[in-house]
């Protein structure tokens, strides 16, 4: 699981943000089904070359809204896998295609011009497979 995971450190968003919402699109989306185990935090943290508290804080934000449980003596789980419905999964992109569209609409481009650079990234990005960890 951990090779899903991407970092930015010179995004606007804090890096335990970063990692909190892309774990909960993982299960969102199905790739991490109930009762799967997060990898340690110091694996995370080496992994992606950041402090051990980041990940640490990341994770304690899954464990209070509910989506990981960590058991006393055992890894951190998850606690809910249902995978949402594509309605669900679309609007966890809305503030995401709200910014989009304001900024293009700043720099006063057309829809069409917006559509094309959106095809253009859909067609060059590549998301890992799971099935490396396997």
């Amino acid at each position: 699981m951990i090779h899903l995971l991407q970092v930015n450190p010179s995004s606007g968003e804090p890096i335990y943000q970063q990692l909190t919402e892309q774990i909960k699109r993982l299960i969102a989306a199905g790739v991490l089904l109930e009762g799967d185990e997060l990898p340690s935090v110091r694996q995370v943290a080496s992994s992606l070359s950041i402090n051990p508290m980041t990940v640490s804080r990341s994770y304690q934000m899954l464990l209070s809204e509910g989506l990981v449980l960590r058991p006393r003596g055992q890894k951190m789980r998850v606690a809910q896998a249902q995978a949402s419905d594509e309605q669900a999964r679309s609007e966890m992109l809305q503030p995401l295609v709200d910014d989009l569209v304001k900024q293009a609409k700043q720099l006063q481009l057309e829809l069409s011009a917006v559509q094309s650079l959106l095809a253009q990234s859909w067609n060059s990005v590549t998301i890992p497979s799971d099935d490396a960890d396997n």
